[in-house]
């Protein structure tokens, strides 16, 4: 069974973290990602959605042209679980290109 981070796990994780912000509307973390053109925020997107399905832990995004949404949240324990700070270190790593 997945477990919710606690308050201060929480914390810990997004300190880890580039830019990453609880979300205002529900248990969960957000990041907005600016690209420069369309082919590249979908690149991202692409190597994203292939490490999610490794992960079996998809996102919740939204884009247009060069920017990506990103909301990252466990269902299976309705809020933010180490899956998502796991997730979130991986796409930030794709992000920088480290």
């Amino acid at each position: 069974m997945v477990q919710k981070l606690s308050a201060d796990d929480r914390a810990a994780g997004l300190t880890q973290l580039n830019g990453w912000r609880d979300a205002s509307d529900r248990d969960a973390i957000e990041k907005s990602f600016q690209f420069p053109d369309f082919n590249t925020a979908w690149g991202f997107m692409t190597q994203v959605a292939l490490q999610a399905e490794k992960l079996d832990h998809h996102p919740e995004w939204f884009n247009v042209y060069g920017t990506v949404n990103i909301t990252l949240s466990t269902h299976d324990c309705s809020g933010v679980s180490e899956r998502d700070i796991r997730l979130a270190k991986f796409i930030d790593g794709i992000a920088t290109g480290t």
